[in-house]
């Protein structure tokens, strides 16, 4: 499978939620606000970025659980939101999600061989009673559970096991990119790490490409191969994962890696922790121009009426940044 097929390419998402009235109108949330983003096979796609910001409403999209106000997800050449009925199902199956909490995502009443059976029984990949039985040890041991324990319930696993047969659910279909939801949120320190590794050996066993969504900046930076952060619906800065963090070119992302704790001394960091002044503004009222801009320490008049978009650096192709003095911050961020 060759590293530069594309795998998934969405562009130009929005979403916005009805939730209620503010006044006399009814309230809008733009949740998503005009992201674009690509896959390629076997990469792995971090998205970071506080609560709220829309990084799990983009992951709904992705995999069909909501449906985009506009905007185009192409899967394997085909664009997903202009399909209807069994075709729609059939692409479905190629973009696949691990959920945050495995203690909700499993349905209590149901065995793990009836749970991680029914997309190959609704897919119609199995013919039979004994194939369904085979392929579900099949993928209880890719995950390193014994086959065994198919016949259990999920009130008598921990979360980390618990969090496996959700994976291995997702893998049931031989999806072509995982969608992971701050999968490893809900679960133990202590088995954190266990899980994340053997999700990032299985996107490199089966050349999965993997988009992985996390609050914990340490784990997307084991993870993934390309980091986005995004701030109120949009995306920030987009690129090389160590390019990322070790220059940090866009005033949000340079805050958020000055607030993470970092374990390996030898990597650059920022000299001081920054810290944000104000509230984060709210989803139903986004500020004009630059949505960071009312809590940015290097905002210009501009950043308040025009909106950046996503743009190459004037000296590096490596990530793109939505900031009106990129270089500048880049420059100006860094101790020695």
């Amino acid at each position: 499978m060759p590293p530069s097929e594309l795998v998934l390419d969405a562009r130009d998402l929005h979403k916005t939620f009805h939730t209620g009235r503010s006044g006399l109108r009814r309230a809008r949330v733009s949740a998503v606000d005009g992201v674009s983003l690509q896959l390629h096979a076997g990469e792995s796609l971090g998205i970071v970025g506080e609560s709220g910001c829309g990084k799990s409403t983009l992951a709904r999209m992705l995999v069909g659980l909501e449906s985009p106000d506009s905007g185009s997800i192409v899967i394997n050449g085909k664009d997903v939101t202009k399909v209807r009925g069994r075709d729609r199902r059939l692409m479905r199956a190629e973009v696949q999600m691990v959920f945050q909490d495995p203690y909700t995502s499993l349905d209590p009443r149901m065995t793990v061989l009836e749970l991680i059976g029914e997309p190959l029984v609704v897919h119609k990949r199995v013919t039979g009673a004994a194939e369904r039985r085979s392929r579900v040890a099949e993928l209880l041991s890719l995950v390193n559970l014994a086959p065994e324990l198919m016949h259990r319930y999920p009130h008598q696993f921990s979360g980390g096991q618990r969090q496996r047969i959700g994976i291995a659910r997702a893998l049931a279909l031989e999806p072509r990119v995982l969608v992971c939801d701050e999968p490893v949120s809900a679960l133990d320190m202590s088995v954190q790490a266990q899980v994340v590794n053997l999700l990032r050996d299985l996107q490199q066993r089966m050349g999965i490409a993997l988009l992985f969504i996390a609050h914990d900046l340490s784990v997307v930076r084991h993870v993934a191969d390309r980091t986005a952060v995004m701030y109120l619906g949009r995306l920030g800065e987009v690129g090389d994962t160590d390019v990322v963090y070790d220059s940090p070119a866009h005033p949000y992302t340079q805050a958020l890696l000055s607030a993470s704790p970092v374990v390996d001394r030898s990597r650059r960091r920022l000299a001081n922790r920054i810290t944000l002044a104000g509230d984060p503004p709210s989803p139903s009222d986004p500020p004009s121009g630059c949505r960071f801009h009312t809590r940015c320490r290097f905002k210009q008049d501009r950043c308040a009426s025009e909106t950046p978009v996503l743009r190459s650096l004037s000296d590096s192709k490596e990530r793109t940044v939505a900031c009106h003095f990129a270089e500048e911050v880049r420059e100006g961020a860094l101790a020695g």
